[in-house]
């Protein structure tokens, strides 16, 4: 076993203390017949750290397109030729969705909006839609708005909503060539207030828009800086139309070593499968990763993409008696 294994398992399974930057990097450039004993070893951490649960999770979007932002990545900007157009979901269908998520046995279900930050309207029917939900769903309500002022944060606060979403997508130094229309330092200022309220923060981002593999470790080290409780681990999923249209996508193996290095920097966190993973993994890497330091789940369909059907992630949990965490009675 290399020595970067032999140092995680005293260092983060013994001592709960997650890798450093140039220790995620170590694992990332692990050979292929030792990736076994690496997911092995995160899914030993993901255990003793977090337990068995796995955590399921609904999306929708409040405001779908038309977004002002250039992340290059992402059919729902305005800026690039891609089919998504702009459209917004009205308080009795957000409604419907989160009576559906609750259906799955999910336990969080979490509001999007294509935006670069929420103006008057999309507050209002934030207010609105989380106080209809509220009344007629048992089920955790997140958001993800985009950037926030702090009297935005105080105001989801008051709504109630207990989680906000707001990823960095890639480490520092890439973002100048992921997005041009705002800065690192801007997403970084609004998870800051947002952990500061009380609210939980979910940050993750995309793997495969190009990064090197020192950036994705510099990307784990600044999320495991940042000690998100949530962290959704996206895989690039090129959409037509976007600058990134045409990228690769990332090598099964190369997804399984991230999640096993996320894993072991960020012992603690909740690392969630989110985009992209039905490409990049498909059913056998799927079922790797919960087995590899995944978890938490999203269930269904993604904002502009297809995911896998909830009732085979369910069931694949439930083959890997995996309790899904405060499972709902309609299940």
């Amino acid at each position: 076993m290399p020595d970067i294994l032999d140092r995680a398992r005293t260092q983060v399974l013994d001592g709960g203390v997650g890798l450093d930057e140039a220790g995620v990097l170590a694992v990332l450039r692990l050979p292929d017949e030792q990736l076994p004993a690496a997911l092995q070893l995160a899914h030993e951490v993901r255990m003793r750290w977090c337990g068995p649960e796995v955590e399921v999770e609904g999306i929708v979007s409040l405001k779908t397109g038309g977004c002002p932002e250039d992340c290059h990545f992402c059919s729902q900007s305005g800026l690039f030729a891609s089919p998504v157009r702009s459209v917004w979901l009205d308080i009795p269908s957000l409604v419907e969705a989160a009576r559906q998520t609750a259906a799955t046995g999910a336990t969080e279900f979490c509001i999007v909006a294509a935006v670069r930050g929420p103006d008057d309207r999309l507050m209002k029917q934030m207010r609105e839609g989380v106080a209809a939900i509220r009344a007629e769903v048992d089920i955790q309500v997140a958001a993800s708005l985009g950037m926030l002022t702090q009297a935005q944060v105080d105001e989801l606060v008051e709504m109630g909503v207990h989680r906000y979403n707001h990823n960095l997508e890639t480490c520092r130094s890439y973002f100048p060539n992921v997005v041009t229309t705002h800065s690192f330092e801007e997403r970084w200022e609004t998870l800051t207030m947002v952990r500061e309220s009380g609210m939980e923060v979910c940050c993750g981002g995309i793997l495969g828009l190009g990064e090197t593999i020192e950036q994705r470790a510099e990307f784990a080290a600044q999320l495991a800086e940042l000690n998100p409780h949530e962290v959704p681990l996206n895989f690039l999923n090129p959409r037509p139309g976007t600058p990134m249209g045409d990228q690769p996508v990332v090598e099964p193996r190369d997804a399984l070593r991230a999640i096993a290095a996320f894993r072991l920097a960020m012992p603690r966190t909740i690392l969630r499968y989110a985009g992209g993973r039905e490409i990049t993994l498909g059913d056998l890497g799927t079922r790797d990763g919960l087995l590899g330091g995944i978890n938490a789940v999203i269930v269904g369909n993604y904002l502009t993409t297809l995911g896998r059907p909830a009732n085979e992630d369910l069931a694949l949990l439930d083959e890997l008696k995996m309790p899904v965490k405060a499972l709902s009675a309609t299940l």
